[in-house]
């Protein structure tokens, strides 16, 4: 996975680097002498309908840290799956990985910080430690910090962490026992990937 800079960020016209202080925030527009234009950004008019599906595509890919062939392999997952429509399958699917879900429940402060928790084995499935980040969840399951971990400096002020923050309505999360409930799927409404997933569909449907 190539390291992703606040010029990335400007670049796509998304936040994606997971930095709370991102440069886009300060600076939205593309980076270099020209980016700054009335608008907010530089258009290239001559920019393929490819280039714009690519552009879309990274946007998801870089602020969920996948590499290709795993996006690709999701993207592919979810127009396989006839029962629900594409778009909302592929916010399911990226929604409910778990190091997303270690996340959004306030965890961790990023998703690439919420990757290396899972990975060092901080947290548990339904009571069984486990360290697969991409691991898909179902709703219904638990999601907790691993006991043994809570003394560690990653987890010292995480009681206060959680009471400021604002656990999506797909999860419920116990701030006292530090774990978390998936009650629901996400709706594609609910969720700000800053793409358009219709382009990614097509740009994987070629």
């Amino acid at each position: 996975m190539p390291k992703i800079t606040c010029k990335t960020c400007r670049r796509l016209g998304f936040s994606v680097c997971g930095k709370e202080k991102c440069a886009f925030k300060r600076k939205p527009y593309s980076p270099g002498i020209h980016g700054r234009k009335k608008g907010g950004f530089k258009r290239r008019s001559n920019q393929s309908e490819y280039g714009n599906q690519l552009k879309e595509k990274q946007k998801v890919k870089f602020l969920y840290g996948l590499r290709e062939k795993q996006f690709r392999n999701l993207v592919a997952k979810a127009i396989a799956a006839k029962s629900a429509e594409t778009s909302r399958r592929i916010v399911e699917l990226l929604e409910t990985r778990l190091d997303n879900v270690v996340y959004r429940l306030g965890f961790a402060s990023s998703r690439k910080a919420a990757r290396q928790i899972v990975n060092h084995g901080h947290i548990m499935v339904n009571g069984k430690k486990t360290n697969i980040p991409s691991r898909a969840l179902k709703i219904g399951q638990q999601v907790s910090v691993r006991p043994q971990s809570l003394g560690l400096g990653i987890f010292r002020d995480l009681d206060l962490r959680l009471k400021k923050h604002q656990v999506p309505s797909w999860l419920n999360l116990k701030q006292d026992q530090r774990e978390g409930h998936i009650v629901a799927f996400p709706s594609a409404e609910e969720v700000d990937t800053g793409a358009n997933l219709n382009s990614i569909i097509e740009f994987y449907s070629r």
